[in-house]
Protein backbone atom coordinates (compact mmCIF):
# COMPACT_ATOMS: atom_id res chain seq x y z
CA UNK A 1 0.00 0.00 0.00
CA UNK A 2 1.28 3.56 -1.04
CA UNK A 3 0.28 6.53 1.04
CA UNK A 4 0.55 9.88 0.18
CA UNK A 5 3.72 11.79 0.12
CA UNK A 6 2.66 14.33 2.57
CA UNK A 7 2.19 15.05 6.18
CA UNK A 8 -1.46 14.69 6.82
CA UNK A 9 -1.37 15.29 10.63
CA UNK A 10 -1.51 12.99 13.68
CA UNK A 11 -3.46 9.55 13.14
CA UNK A 12 -7.17 11.10 14.00
CA UNK A 13 -7.00 13.79 11.73
CA UNK A 14 -5.47 10.90 8.90
CA UNK A 15 -8.75 8.92 9.95
CA UNK A 16 -10.90 12.27 9.93
CA UNK A 17 -10.06 13.47 6.51
CA UNK A 18 -10.12 9.62 5.38
CA UNK A 19 -13.60 9.48 5.78
CA UNK A 20 -13.90 12.07 2.70
CA UNK A 21 -10.43 11.14 0.61
CA UNK A 22 -10.04 7.26 1.73
CA UNK A 23 -6.53 7.20 -0.04
CA UNK A 24 -5.65 9.15 2.85
CA UNK A 25 -6.44 6.22 5.02
CA UNK A 26 -2.92 5.19 3.77
CA UNK A 27 -0.35 6.90 5.70
CA UNK A 28 -1.52 5.25 8.49
CA UNK A 29 -0.61 2.01 7.22
CA UNK A 30 2.95 4.09 6.38
CA UNK A 31 3.26 5.08 9.83
CA UNK A 32 2.17 1.94 11.59
CA UNK A 33 2.71 -1.21 9.67
CA UNK A 34 5.93 -1.87 10.26
CA UNK A 35 5.53 -2.42 14.07
CA UNK A 36 2.65 -4.02 14.08
CA UNK A 37 4.34 -6.23 11.43
CA UNK A 38 7.27 -7.00 13.70
CA UNK A 39 5.16 -7.47 16.64
CA UNK A 40 3.30 -9.76 15.23
CA UNK A 41 6.23 -12.00 13.90
CA UNK A 42 7.68 -12.06 16.81
CA UNK A 43 4.22 -13.87 18.57
CA UNK A 44 3.68 -15.87 15.74
CA UNK A 45 6.54 -16.04 13.31
CA UNK A 46 6.71 -14.52 9.76
CA UNK A 47 4.52 -17.25 8.05
CA UNK A 48 1.39 -15.66 9.37
CA UNK A 49 2.51 -11.55 9.45
CA UNK A 50 2.13 -10.48 6.58
CA UNK A 51 -1.60 -11.68 6.80
CA UNK A 52 -2.61 -10.21 10.34
CA UNK A 53 -0.73 -6.92 9.70
CA UNK A 54 -3.03 -6.76 6.25
CA UNK A 55 -6.03 -7.60 7.96
CA UNK A 56 -5.14 -5.10 10.92
CA UNK A 57 -5.93 -2.33 8.44
CA UNK A 58 -8.34 -3.42 6.34
CA UNK A 59 -10.71 -4.01 9.70
CA UNK A 60 -9.66 -0.69 10.70
CA UNK A 61 -10.23 0.68 7.10
CA UNK A 62 -13.56 -0.39 7.33
CA UNK A 63 -14.24 0.51 10.91
CA UNK A 64 -12.89 4.02 11.03
CA UNK A 65 -16.15 5.94 11.25
CA UNK A 66 -16.16 4.74 14.90
CA UNK A 67 -12.12 5.89 15.46
CA UNK A 68 -12.70 8.40 18.70
CA UNK A 69 -11.23 11.20 17.33
CA UNK A 70 -9.94 12.72 20.43
CA UNK A 71 -7.67 10.26 20.70
CA UNK A 72 -4.38 11.31 18.84
CA UNK A 73 -2.34 8.26 18.65
CA UNK A 74 -4.19 5.56 16.50
CA UNK A 75 -1.87 2.96 18.11
CA UNK A 76 -3.72 1.27 20.30
CA UNK A 77 -6.75 0.78 17.99
CA UNK A 78 -4.86 -0.88 15.54
CA UNK A 79 -2.61 -2.65 18.25
CA UNK A 80 -6.12 -3.78 19.48
CA UNK A 81 -7.09 -4.86 16.35
CA UNK A 82 -4.24 -7.09 15.65
CA UNK A 83 -4.52 -8.22 19.16
CA UNK A 84 -8.13 -9.55 18.45
CA UNK A 85 -6.51 -11.32 15.17
CA UNK A 86 -3.36 -12.61 17.47
CA UNK A 87 -6.16 -14.49 19.45
CA UNK A 88 -7.53 -16.26 16.98
CA UNK A 89 -3.93 -17.95 16.53
CA UNK A 90 -3.99 -19.02 20.13
CA UNK A 91 -3.39 -22.14 19.08
CA UNK A 92 0.12 -21.55 17.12
CA UNK A 93 1.34 -19.40 19.21
CA UNK A 94 1.19 -22.12 22.48
CA UNK A 95 2.53 -24.75 19.85
CA UNK A 96 5.43 -23.00 18.54
CA UNK A 97 5.91 -21.23 22.46
CA UNK A 98 5.60 -25.08 23.39
CA UNK A 99 8.10 -26.63 21.14
CA UNK A 100 10.73 -23.94 21.42
CA UNK A 101 10.62 -24.69 25.32
CA UNK A 102 10.77 -28.48 24.30
CA UNK A 103 13.41 -28.40 21.62
CA UNK A 104 15.20 -25.26 21.62
CA UNK A 105 13.87 -25.12 18.07
CA UNK A 106 11.17 -23.51 16.26
CA UNK A 107 10.32 -20.96 13.36
CA UNK A 108 8.39 -18.71 15.46
CA UNK A 109 11.85 -18.43 16.98
CA UNK A 110 14.19 -18.14 14.19
CA UNK A 111 11.78 -15.12 13.17
CA UNK A 112 12.60 -13.67 16.20
CA UNK A 113 16.39 -14.21 16.13
CA UNK A 114 16.50 -13.20 12.66
CA UNK A 115 14.94 -9.64 13.27
CA UNK A 116 17.54 -9.22 16.60
CA UNK A 117 18.58 -5.83 16.88
CA UNK A 118 19.49 -3.58 20.12
CA UNK A 119 16.98 -5.18 22.43
CA UNK A 120 15.91 -8.63 21.17
CA UNK A 121 19.24 -10.95 21.47
CA UNK A 122 19.44 -14.72 20.49
CA UNK A 123 18.95 -14.97 24.51
CA UNK A 124 14.88 -14.62 23.31
CA UNK A 125 14.81 -17.96 22.34
CA UNK A 126 15.48 -19.98 25.27
CA UNK A 127 13.43 -22.74 25.97
CA UNK A 128 12.78 -21.27 29.80
CA UNK A 129 11.01 -18.17 28.91
CA UNK A 130 8.98 -19.48 25.93
CA UNK A 131 7.59 -22.22 28.76
CA UNK A 132 7.00 -18.76 30.85
CA UNK A 133 5.04 -17.42 28.09
CA UNK A 134 3.41 -20.38 26.86
CA UNK A 135 2.14 -21.00 30.77
CA UNK A 136 0.87 -17.43 31.01
CA UNK A 137 -3.68 -16.89 29.87
CA UNK A 138 -3.42 -15.30 27.02
CA UNK A 139 -5.10 -12.03 28.19
CA UNK A 140 -1.91 -12.01 30.83
CA UNK A 141 0.28 -12.40 27.44
CA UNK A 142 -1.24 -9.70 25.67
CA UNK A 143 -0.74 -6.98 28.22
CA UNK A 144 3.18 -8.31 29.20
CA UNK A 145 4.56 -8.41 25.59
CA UNK A 146 2.38 -4.83 24.68
CA UNK A 147 4.10 -2.75 27.59
CA UNK A 148 7.17 -4.73 27.24
CA UNK A 149 8.06 -5.16 23.65
CA UNK A 150 6.04 -2.05 22.33
CA UNK A 151 6.73 0.21 25.27
CA UNK A 152 3.04 1.03 25.40
CA UNK A 153 1.87 2.66 28.72
CA UNK A 154 -0.86 1.23 31.41
CA UNK A 155 -3.44 3.77 29.34
CA UNK A 156 -2.65 2.61 26.19
CA UNK A 157 -3.12 -1.13 26.79
CA UNK A 158 -6.09 -0.79 28.76
CA UNK A 159 -7.89 1.15 25.42
CA UNK A 160 -6.06 -1.24 23.25
CA UNK A 161 -7.76 -4.28 25.17
CA UNK A 162 -10.73 -2.05 26.00
CA UNK A 163 -9.91 -3.13 29.52
CA UNK A 164 -9.73 -0.83 32.78
CA UNK A 165 -6.14 0.59 33.61
CA UNK A 166 -6.63 -1.83 37.46
CA UNK A 167 -6.89 -4.76 34.90
CA UNK A 168 -3.69 -3.58 32.83
CA UNK A 169 -2.01 -3.62 36.27
CA UNK A 170 -3.15 -6.96 37.55
CA UNK A 171 -2.36 -8.96 34.72
CA UNK A 172 0.92 -7.18 34.32
CA UNK A 173 1.86 -7.92 37.88
CA UNK A 174 0.54 -11.53 37.82
CA UNK A 175 2.08 -12.47 34.30
CA UNK A 176 5.41 -10.90 36.17
CA UNK A 177 4.93 -13.21 39.04
CA UNK A 178 4.66 -15.89 36.97
CA UNK A 179 7.39 -15.60 34.38
CA UNK A 180 10.18 -14.85 36.91
CA UNK A 181 9.01 -17.89 39.17
CA UNK A 182 9.67 -19.90 35.60
CA UNK A 183 12.87 -18.49 35.49
CA UNK A 184 14.24 -18.81 38.98
CA UNK A 185 13.19 -15.26 40.17
CA UNK A 186 15.81 -13.99 37.87
CA UNK A 187 15.43 -11.86 34.77
CA UNK A 188 18.61 -11.91 32.61
CA UNK A 189 16.59 -13.27 29.28
CA UNK A 190 13.75 -11.67 29.93
CA UNK A 191 15.87 -8.30 29.35
CA UNK A 192 17.41 -9.20 26.64
CA UNK A 193 14.22 -10.05 25.03
CA UNK A 194 12.06 -7.05 26.43
CA UNK A 195 12.95 -3.61 25.90
CA UNK A 196 12.91 -3.09 29.50
CA UNK A 197 13.66 -5.22 33.08
CA UNK A 198 10.33 -6.85 33.53
CA UNK A 199 10.87 -4.83 37.42
CA UNK A 200 10.11 -1.30 35.36
CA UNK A 201 7.19 -2.83 33.23
CA UNK A 202 5.15 -3.74 36.84
CA UNK A 203 5.82 -0.60 38.32
CA UNK A 204 4.69 2.01 36.21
Amino acid sequence: MIGPPADTGDDASVVAASLEQPELFAELYNRHAPDIHRYVARRLGDGVADDITAETFLIAFRTRRRYDTTRPSSRPWLYGIAANLIGRQRRTELRALRALARTGHDPVAESWADRADDRVAAQAVQAPLAAALARLSAGDRHVLLLIAWEDFSYQEVAEALSIPIGTVRSRLNRARRKVRAELGDTDPTLEQVMPQPLEAVSNG
